[in-house]
């Protein structure tokens, strides 16, 4: 079993956003962080020093000379932790570099999107512990070397000895994880909200703008049902990751506006800056982690032998998106193109 030295040596392999604030956050904590990332992210660093900030008013300065940021995957070689941040599509080629450059026996704990990480990590990655991990929030890339967390939420991970460890080191500060011995069920969990990504890609407008329309959310709820209907016929149970149990989520998000303004988005905290990681994805011009969301229930439901037309139809109009062929949609429309043949909830109106 993989156990923690004294003094470990963490590197954040993907630092993008998610993984500038961990690496920052746990650097709060006394660990020794490393960074590994585009030499954009680099620079932005060198010239600024790292700042995160959150919701909750909390901010974290740290200087360049405090960062030790590479953009080379030799430096995985100092790792015993890696915190493996890159995109799902990204995760092969990191298995790659991190079977290259680090040692077996080094813990890699996967905090992406998606489900299936782990078992690509597991199957390239023989003599390495591979553990689960899920961020449930957003966060943003200000600029001027600032990352902004704008969603509430905390960091969750496999219950193991390593992440026990890691725990103890961190103390109460903001880096803590929720520890659990039921990640599959975490994970699907998470993928049930992250199906709005999609959605407010799509749209073209912050978290809160998108999620202020209820058409918008009327197409994320019949998403999420149809994601339910497949997760119960292959014998899954998703677990609750906010204060809303599963089977209610898409009630919730489908909800007349001044119920869900009074409810949902009173508890999530969302920040008027937030945007979905697939927004910044078209923003950018990169490829969208769609296959990982939407397109793994799709995924899950033909390897049943079933059809997810609603989470089928999302994934299409993404790709267009990421060719270039439209990319905002206005929430009617958006709805009577995706739902124009799904059949709704009664009393719901999706």
């Amino acid at each position: 079993m993989a156990e923690l030295p004294d003094k470990p040596r963490i590197v954040v392999h993907g630092a993008g956003s998610i993984g500038c604030w961990i690496g920052a956050v746990w650097m709060l904590s006394g660990l020794e962080v490393g960074f590994v990332g585009r030499k954009s992210v680099k620079d932005e660093i060198a010239a600024n020093g790292l700042t995160v900030t959150d919701g909750e008013k909390r901010r974290l300065e740290f200087r360049p000379d405090e960062v030790d940021f590479s953009v080379y995957p030799k430096a995985l070689a100092k790792a015993d932790v890696i915190a493996l941040c890159v995109k799902s599509n990204g995760t092969e080629a990191a298995a790659k570099e991190i079977a290259k450059h680090a040692h077996k026996g080094t813990t890699v704990i996967s905090f992406q999107n998606g489900v299936s990480n782990a078992d690509v990590l597991k199957a390239a990655l023989p003599g390495f512990t591979i553990l689960k991990g899920m961020v449930p929030f957003n966060v943003a890339r200000l600029g001027n070397g600032r990352w902004h967390k704008g969603v509430s939420g905390y960091l969750w991970a496999e219950d193991h000895a390593v992440t026990r460890a890691l725990n103890e080191k961190i103390g109460d500060k903001p880096g803590r994880m929720k520890l659990s011995d039921d990640m599959t069920g975490v994970l699907w969990g998470k993928l049930l909200i992250n199906l709005n990504n999609a959605v407010n890609a799509l749209s073209g407008k912050t978290l809160l703008e998108q999620l202020s329309q209820r058409d918008y959310r009327r197409v994320v709820a019949a998403s999420q049902v149809e994601a339910l209907e497949v997760l119960e016929a292959a014998g899954i149970a998703p677990a609750q990751i906010g204060p809303i149990p599963p089977r209610l989520v898409p009630h919730a998000i489908a909800a007349p506006d001044l119920v869900f303004r009074n409810t949902v988005l009173k508890v999530q905290k969302i920040d008027a800056s937030a945007r979905s990681s697939m927004a910044d994805d078209f923003a950018a011009g990169r490829p969208t982690e769609i296959d990982y969301l939407n397109g793994e229930v799709a995924r899950l439901a033909r390897k049943l032998g079933r059809r997810a037309p609603v989470n089928e139809r999302i994934v299409e109009l993404v790709r267009q998106a990421e060719a270039g062929v439209e990319i905002e949609w206005g929430a009617k429309d958006l709805r009577e193109h995706v739902l124009a043949e799904h059949r709704g909830a009664a009393g719901f109106g999706y």
